[in-house]
């Protein structure tokens, strides 16, 4: 596993490839949940579907920008679509048609990983491939999880970062997105244990979830500072509760007094970053965990068996894959801050 030693500051150079995600178009819009296929390619028979959590959010495009960027360079077609709300039932709507429409392989992050485990082992008994990508359904049938940093090297990494803004001690509250999320609580998890190892003079006195609702997010932290008035940190859970706080920080002009970081896409963290009322934010190239999904749901799709290390394209080299657990590990996590933010297309 990534420990937090292996947490890197993102240079120009590693962010080559973030930066083409504006570039990266199709014939079909991703909005309506069309495909996207190689010039040339439309008779292709290898059909890979992604249903993220959301539709319409920064995140989960940059995701879709990767899978149509490996569309185009495998000949493959991409369908990309989600629910316009952070809900289980929705979601499943939308497998059950990708299900129907007998795609080749289905690529999934699930609201709700008990209850979507039925579905995926239904599109796996038709013989679709099945995978989950950004958020992990660890009890169903899937065959390769996407993964996009290791649970320790994203808990840790939002640890030290909170902690380098409190002084290491101090009271922090999390706002957290979907209570179901597998990837959130396994961070949550990590971060309650390293706060009590390496931070001993820290507490983490609440967690609360506010969905995929960034006014909800910034209501609920605003709440967790009244009451809680000697609070000094907060942490934004997903890329929606990131930005979330920080605007409670600053709407209660506490810039300073209470500090925060979360999992924030850049251009939503970049004003806070710029203005203090955010430390930090921890990701990973987005755009790159989406196109090795879509990658990952070709080689399933044509019979192929994942390595121990994997060079995919040129800014994916060396990519592990863990035969045991069935992970697929996009790489380190990333550290984003004011001096870098703008660096980031998206």
């Amino acid at each position: 596993m990534i420990s937090k030693k292996k947490v890197i500051a993102v240079g120009a150079i590693a962010l080559a490839a973030v930066l083409t995600v504006s570039g990266c178009t199709s014939r079909t819009d991703s909005s309506s949940g069309g495909s996207t296929a190689a010039a040339g390619a439309g008779d292709a028979k290898i059909t890979v579907a992604f249903v993220p959590k959301l539709q319409g959010i920064p995140y989960f495009e940059a995701m879709n920008a990767g899978g149509k960027k490996a569309a185009e360079e495998l000949g493959i077609t991409w369908l990309y679509q989600g629910p316009t709300t952070a809900d289980a039932a929705a979601q499943a709507d939308i497998v059950r048609s990708y299900i129907q429409q007998n795609v080749s392989a289905l690529i999934v992050a699930p609201n709700d990983p008990d209850s979507m485990a039925p579905l995926l082992k239904e599109a796996a008994d038709k013989g679709i491939k099945v995978l989950t990508a950004d958020t992990d359904a660890p009890d169903s049938v899937r065959e390769v999880f996407v993964n996009q940093a290791s649970v320790e090297g994203i808990g840790e990494a939002l640890t030290d970062q909170l902690m380098t803004a409190m002084g290491g001690k101090g009271k922090y509250a999390i706002v957290s997105c979907g209570e179901t999320a597998a990837n959130l609580n396994a961070w949550i998890a990590v971060q309650k244990a390293y706060t009590a190892s390496k931070y001993p003079d820290a507490t983490l006195v609440n967690v609360v979830y506010a969905g995929e609702d960034q006014a909800a997010a910034t209501s609920m932290a605003t709440d967790l500072m009244n009451a809680n008035p000697d609070l000094t940190g907060l942490v934004g859970e997903c890329t929606s509760s990131a930005p979330g706080v920080a605007q409670a920080v600053k709407d209660a002009g506490k810039t300073g007094t209470v500090f925060t970081d979360g999992l924030g896409t850049p251009q939503s963290m970049a004003p806070y970053l710029k203005d203090g009322s955010s430390s930090a934010s921890i990701l990973w190239d987005v755009q790159n965990l989406g196109y090795l999904a879509a990658w990952a749901g070709d080689q399933l799709a044509t019979g192929k068996t994942l390595a121990a290390t994997n060079d995919v394209n040129a800014d994916l080299k060396g990519i592990a894959y863990d035969s045991s657990s069935k992970v697929l590990l996009l790489g380190d996590p990333l550290v984003i801050t004011k001096d870098n933010v703008d660096t980031f297309s998206y």
